[in-house]
C-alpha cells in the first residue's frame, strides 16, 4: 500500500511539474511570438510588467524588463497564496513563475505575423491554454490566479470573468501608451484568454444532476464515499408510464466529476433517468475542492 501511495505523490509531483514547464513555455511563447511583436498588452501580472517596461523605456534611463518584473511582482502574492490557500500549492506557482521568468529571457523574440488581430487571437488562445491547464493540475500562474482562486471561492463567479475584471485596467494603459486601437486588440486578447481558460480549467463549473431511479441505496452511497457529496432524496415519486414507485435524487457536482457519477449510476441502475444542467451560482454549503 506504502508503495502505491509513493507511486500515486510521485506521479502528481511530475504531473504538477510538467503543467508548470507547460505554462512557462506557453506564456513565453505568447509574450515574445504574438504580444510585443504586435504591440500588445497580456493580461494579470504579465500585463502589468509590460506597462512597467514600456513606461520604464519611454521615462527612465534603464528598463524594467518583463521577465524580471514578472517575478518581483509576484513576490506579494505569493506570500498571499501561502496564507490564504496552501504551502504545496504556492511552492509550485513559485516554480511555475520563476520558470515562466526565465523562458520569457531565454526565448527569442520572433514576429510571426504583422497584424494585430492575429497577434491578439494566438497569444489569448496559447496563454489561455497553458494556464488552464496549470491550474487544473492544481497549480497557479501566480499574480490574478491567486486573487481569482481566492475570489472564486467567495463569490463563486467563474475564473475567467474575474481574470477580465481585474484587466480593465491594463486595457486603459494599451489606450495611453500604444493608442486606443491596440487597447481595442489587448482587449480582445484578454477576453479570448479568459475564455479559454474557461474552456480549460473546468473546476469551478457546477452541474446538477437529477436522478430518477430505483435503487437509490447503492447510488447514494458510492457517490457520497467517491465523490463526498451531499444529496437530497425524493421519496414515493411514480413514474408515469410505468406506475413503479421511484426516488428523485438531487445533488450539485463539479463537471469534471460526471464522467464518475455517470458510471455509478448506470451501474447499479441502467434503466435509471438522469438529466444535467449547469448551474450558475450557488448559494449555502457547498465543499469547494482545495489545491493540493
Amino acid at each position: 500500500m506504502d508503495h502505491f501511495e509513493r507511486l500515486s505523490r510521485r506521479h502528481n509531483f511530475i504531473s504538477k511539474l510538467s503543467a508548470a514547464f507547460f505554462y512557462a513555455l506557453a506564456v513565453a511563447v505568447a509574450l515574445n511570438f504574438f504580444w510585443h511583436p504586435g504591440k500588445i498588452y497580456a493580461s494579470g501580472v504579465t500585463g502589468f510588467s509590460q506597462v512597467l517596461e514600456s513606461l520604464s523605456s519611454r521615462y527612465l534611463p534603464f528598463t524594467l524588463t518583463t521577465s524580471s518584473m514578472y517575478f518581483v511582482l509576484n513576490i506579494p502574492l505569493f506570500i498571499l497564496g501561502w496564507l490564504k490557500i496552501g504551502k504545496k500549492f504556492t511552492l509550485f506557482t513559485i516554480i511555475a513563475v520563476i520558470l515562466a521568468s526565465i523562458m520569457m529571457k531565454l526565448i527569442a523574440p520572433i514576429k510571426l505575423s504583422y497584424d494585430p488581430i492575429i497577434c491578439a487571437i494566438f497569444g489569448g488562445v496559447v496563454n489561455g491554454v497553458g494556464t488552464g491547464i496549470a491550474l487544473k493540475s492544481g497549480i497557479s500562474t501566480g499574480g490574478i490566479d491567486v486573487l481569482g482562486i481566492i475570489l472564486r471561492r467567495k463569490t463563486g463567479k467563474s475564473f475567467g470573468q474575474i481574470n477580465i475584471f481585474f484587466n480593465l485596467i491594463i486595457v486603459i494603459c494599451a489606450g495611453f501608451v500604444f493608442g486606443w486601437t491596440r487597447a481595442l486588440y489587448t482587449a480582445l486578447n484578454i477576453f479570448i484568454n479568459g475564455r479559454v481558460i474557461d474552456a480549460v480549467y473546468t473546476q469551478h463549473q457546477k452541474m446538477q444532476v437529477i436522478i430518477v431511479t430505483e435503487h437509490p441505496t447503492e447510488i447514494v452511497e458510492q457517490i457520497q464515499e467517491k465523490m463526498h457529496r451531499g444529496i437530497t432524496i425524493l421519496h414515493d415519486a411514480e413514474g408515469a408510464y410505468s406506475h413503479n414507485e421511484k426516488t428523485v435524487l438531487i445533488t450539485i457536482i463539479d463537471r469534471y466529476d460526471m464522467y464518475d457519477i455517470y458510471n455509478i449510476v448506470s451501474k447499479n441502475d441502467p434503466y435509471a433517468f438522469m438529466s444535467m444542467s449547469e448551474v450558475s451560482k450557488i448559494y449555502g454549503r457547498f465543499i469547494e475542492q482545495k489545491p493540493v
